[in-house]
């Protein structure tokens, strides 16, 4: 008997350390007009070239009930505990599917043990949560204290990304034609971040050009390294994997860790489109 942790596919956690460190991913899903998919199933570059090619913005969908429903039964029904760690609750409905699904399971296996997190944000920013919290469970804690070390890190994670462009978030109704077109012509580019108080996405400042953005990010990422150390760093990116390796390398010579890169999927990158870059960080204290 032991301790199963659940995420969804917009934690976009590498495979490798999914089946090291046996982390379930329960996918969110994709809807063009003429087709749909898993997140987890599509292949991004395929995804974001039809975005640019159809100016189709499409929709995502949580991971239908029945889809939770069967994997936590399976679960149970082997004898394991469940820890499930997910997207922020305001920025999707798989949080709340899964609370609902534990409500039921209980009623059926009521010597279960099912804990269901809220992250209150997405990318590697849950990524991390889910890590450690998974790492927790390898090493022989018990499901509370890997439930405290996804709060602890939930406390200390930030998420600061850079779209490249502004008509991502223009055709999803995220700001106005006007100021769209205005921010095109002044090069400005927004420094959006995700509040863990309320877990939305929103807009934290303004640049003159994507390359001043992503110095205020650095500037940020160094106030906090001062303040309370730095212990992970992950370089997001959608399609932009030269501006991510540059970012990188700046991160590695600054800072005595290792940097990983990580594409942004579909689900949350159909939000701020091509081009986006930016940086998850965990601070030690």
């Amino acid at each position: 008997m032991g301790i199963k942790i659940f995420t969804d596919s917009t934690s976009y956690i590498d495979k490798s350390l999914q089946e090291e460190l046996n982390i379930n991913i329960l996918p969110l899903s994709i809807h063009f007009p003429d087709e749909s998919y898993p997140e987890n199933e599509v292949d991004y570059d395929y995804f974001y070239n039809k975005i640019e090619s159809t100016g189709i913005i499409p929709t995502s969908s949580l991971p239908a009930p029945g889809t939770i429903f069967d994997a936590f039964e399976k679960t149970l029904a082997n004898g394991d505990d469940i820890l499930g760690i997910f997207i922020s609750s305001a920025m999707s409905g798989t949080y709340d599917t899964a609370l609902s699904t534990k409500e039921q399971l209980l009623q059926k296996y009521p010597a279960a043990k099912i804990e269901i997190f809220d992250s209150c944000t997405n990318c590697m920013a849950l990524g991390i949560q889910v890590l450690e919290a998974a790492r927790a469970v390898k090493s022989g804690l018990n499901m509370q204290e890997a439930l405290q070390i996804a709060r602890n890190t939930r406390n200390r994670v930030h998420f600061y990304f850079v779209p490249e462009t502004l008509k991502y978030l223009k055709k999803g109704g995220r700001i106005g034609t006007a100021s769209a077109l205005l921010g095109s012509i002044l090069n400005i580019h927004p420094i959006l971040t995700v509040d863990m108080e309320k877990g939305m996405t929103h807009l934290l400042e303004k640049c003159r050009g994507s390359s001043n953005a992503i110095k205020r990010i650095i500037n940020l990422m160094e106030e906090d390294s001062k303040k309370f150390g730095l212990k992970e760093i992950i370089v997001h990116h959608i399609n932009a994997p030269a501006k991510a390796q540059q970012l990188k390398e700046i991160l590695m010579e600054r800072y005595a860790l290792p940097v990983s890169i990580c594409t942004i999927g579909p689900v949350i990158g159909l939000h701020t489109g091509l081009g986006t870059v930016g940086v998850v960080y965990s601070t030690v204290s």
